[in-house]
């Protein structure tokens, strides 16, 4: 294209707006050059340079305008130049858009031509597919026959050739999916189902792995090769792998549990302790069959004998809670479970062999019977052996009951003591209990000493009401025992056999008080029967009491004569029973003898009628002390025992000639026997006769003035147990005066 053209295309350039800054641009320019000008020719001789400025800025003007006129041809120039090629690039796209367009058109043309060469196309295709299965036709023709050999093999359990012979059909088949697509001929219809037969074989041969290993170690490791090449095939696209691998291992898993712990395997009621000395036989050996004969046979990364010991604990443990969901065990089958599971199971007779290699640890695993599960067992087996020690005490009680009302006296032991064997029964029940529990567990044994202590209690009780009963019968006449006073001292030797042995129950490190509560039991134990013989004691005692004191007491010793008989002929057989109650119920006796004796003088039978009878009373009443601590002494009573010495103070108070001294010794009467009261003092002043109202004021008031009693534990209540006699009426006249 010539200048001349490329001129005329180049569009008229119309001149543009100012520019919006020009005019600022020119104000700032006239006054810089009014600043420049004025700094110049502020002097008068710069004037004469006047004409060299103009000329020289002339010059400069005109040299800024033709380099201004330059630069904006160029750039004139330049934007002509970008006009013509804009223009120049139009015309091109419009060209290839009108090639575009034609293009379409012939590609349309081109597509409606190509649709009556579809079915040839098809045809084609088919053509391909007939020539392809023309080639495997021979191949489709032997696949029925070679299913049915695969099915013989899998039949025969020649896994590895059933195998073979599978991954071959199963490659004919994926060589036909590769040719048609996914089209299923009907002749590989059964083949998935012929899979399924030989995983199903192979799961039946791992099922019974430790048979196998013993009898055919081939045939498994055949299944575990066949399980583990099928695990490890990438499968073709569309079908869902087969982890056989798994299926082995979870066979090997399921046929070990069923063949211990299936259902019908499961104890009946009873049963139990046979079924865990079976399990206790046949589990080592088991893992010693899985480490020896089952292992060699399995991938190392199998491990074979860990898997074995899970297997067997998971089951165990599942049985066990199946079993414990179900009816209550008896005592017997918690007892034994308790004590294999905690420590048979463990030991070294079973899991914790030293022939068993290290994994087949099963310690670390979850524990086969659970917290609640052992406190579920120990509560059953304490509430059934509660029950049967109540039933055996109670029967052995019973029986010695029994024998309280025969005619023949109690047996008796070598030391000639009253004997029967309930208290050793008692306790070798009880001892026998806590041993038996001791094995297990300490939390046992503590239930069951817990249980015996409870129980020991209750027998107690129980003995009690039965001596009330057996007391209350001889006394009314309903069942009078030949020998009652014999079979009470022998029911003491029984508490005394109790109480010499109940140590024996409490536990290494149990709380001191734990036998707190039996100790109170029995020493209540004693003390009753000690009250229901001196019951009987007072019984016979009390018509001779009735006489005393009397004139006839004053002047003869045989009313205290025929006490000290009666009491000896009662005592006779006290010897029986043995140290130290023997020493409690003589005490208890001569305590008993002496009370009856001070209620008898508070009765007011006596009044002494001057010095000569209160004489009398005072050596009657020092010689019936003597006579009565001579008794119990031969009776076997230790002297520091005695509370005859009540009667020499007694004494003291009736043999005093001055009576403005009695206060003195009233006081020191009550500093003897802090219990006296006011009643038993008058009584016995009464009883002296001789006083005034005044000397008797006197003297009691030295009762209450007088310094306290001095404090001392042995001293025990004497006066507080004699009842006081009323007190006279003030209008009455002195007893003195009306006896």
């Amino acid at each position: 294209m010539d200048s001349a053209a490329k001129d005329e295309m180049q569009p008229t350039l119309s001149p543009g707006p100012e520019w919006p800054e020009q005019e600022r641009a020119e104000r700032l320019a006239r006054g810089a050059a009014l600043k420049w000008a004025s700094g110049i020719f502020y002097q008068p001789e710069q004037l004469a340079r006047l004409g060299q400025y103009r000329s020289r800025e002339v010059q400069r003007t005109c040299s800024l305008e033709a380099r201004l006129k330059s630069v904006m041809q160029s750039y004139l120039e330049g934007v002509q130049t970008g006009v013509w090629q804009l223009a120049q690039a139009l015309e091109a796209v419009q060209e290839t858009r009108e090639a575009l367009s034609q293009a379409r058109g012939l590609l349309q043309g081109v597509s409606q031509t190509s649709q009556p060469l579809q079915s040839l196309r098809e045809q084609v295709a088919q053509h391909k597919q007939l020539q392809a299965l023309s080639q495997l036709l021979p191949q489709l023709r032997a696949v029925p026959a070679a299913v049915a050999h695969t099915e013989i093999l899998i039949d025969a359990q020649q896994f590895l050739e059933a195998y073979v012979s599978l991954r071959e059909l199963e490659k004919l088949r994926e060589d036909t999916w590769a040719l048609l697509g996914v089209l299923e001929l009907p002749v590989f219809q059964g083949l998935d189902l012929l899979a399924e037969a030989l995983g199903q074989a192979v799961e039946a041969a791992a099922a019974t792995a430790g048979k196998l290993a013993r009898e055919d170690p081939a045939l498994l490791v055949a299944a575990v090769r066949v399980a583990e090449v099928e695990t490890g095939r990438k499968n073709p696209l569309g079908q869902a792998p087969r982890d056989w691998r798994q299926r082995c291992l979870r066979a090997l898993q399921e046929g070990l549990e069923r063949a211990h712990f299936g259902s019908p395997l499961l104890p009946t009621p009873g049963a139990l302790a046979e079924w865990l000395e079976a399990l206790r036989v046949a589990l080592p050996v088991e893992l010693a069959t899985a480490e020896a004969l089952v292992a060699p046979c399995c991938p190392p990364y199998y491990n074979v004998v860990r898997l074995w010991a899970y297997t067997l604990h998971s089951g165990l443990h599942r049985s066990l809670q199946h079993l414990l969901t179900g009816p209550e065990l008896g005592a017997a089958d918690a007892f034994t479970l308790l004590h294999w599971a905690l420590h048979v199971y463990l030991g070294q007779e079973m899991m914790g062999s030293l022939e068993l290699g290290p994994e087949a640890d099963v310690s670390q695993l979850e524990p086969l019977l659970t917290v609640e599960n052992i406190e579920q067992l120990e509560a059953t087996f304490v509430a059934n052996v509660q029950a049967n020690v109540a039933q055996w005490l109670q029967n052995a009680l019973d029986e010695e009951v029994a024998e309280w009302g025969q005619k023949q006296e109690p047996n008796t032991d070598s030391s000639g003591s009253y004997y029967s064997p309930l208290p050793a029964i008692v306790m070798q029940i009880l001892e026998e209990n806590i041993r038996v529990a001791s094995p297990v567990s300490e939390s046992l044994q503590w239930r069951v000493q817990v249980m015996a202590l409870s129980e020991l209690g209750v027998f107690l009780r129980s003995f009690s009401d039965a001596l009330i009963r057996f007391s209350r019968d001889h006394l009314s006449g309903e069942a009078v025992a030949p020998h009652y006073v014999s079979y009470l001292l022998a029911t003491l030797n029984h508490q005394s056999a109790l109480s010499s042995s109940v140590s024996v129950l409490q536990l290494d490190g149990a709380a001191s008080g734990t036998l707190a509560p039996v100790e109170a039991a029995l020493d209540d134990l004693q003390r009753r029967i000690c009250r229901l013989v001196l019951e009987a004691l007072l019984t016979e005692l009390q018509p001779l009491f009735a006489a005393l004191p009397s004139r006839r007491w004053l002047s003869s010793p045989e009313l205290l004569e025929s006490v000290c008989k009666r009491t000896e002929r009662f005592c006779r057989d006290f010897w029986r029973v043995r140290n130290p109650t023997v020493q409690v119920l003589l005490a208890e006796a001569e305590r008993a003898v002496v009370l009856q004796y001070l209620s008898a003088l508070m009765q007011g039978r006596l009044v002494c009628r001057g010095a000569d009878e209160r004489t009398q009373a005072a050596e009657r009443l020092e010689h019936d002390a003597a006579q009565l601590q001579q008794l119990f002494l031969g009776l076997g009573l230790e002297e520091g025992a005695h509370c005859v010495p009540v009667l020499l103070a007694l004494r003291k108070l009736l043999n005093l000639h001055d009576p403005a001294l009695l206060g003195l010794e009233v006081a020191c009467l009550r500093q003897q026997f802090p219990d006296v009261s006011e009643d038993h003092v008058s009584a016995l002043l009464d009883l002296r006769g001789g006083l005034s109202q005044e000397q008797r004021l006197a003297a009691l008031s030295f009762l209450k003035a007088g310094p306290p009693p001095s404090p001392c534990a042995d001293r025990r209540a004497l006066f507080s147990l004699v009842p006081a006699p009323a007190p006279a009426s003030a209008s009455c006249l002195r007893s003195g005066f009306c006896a």
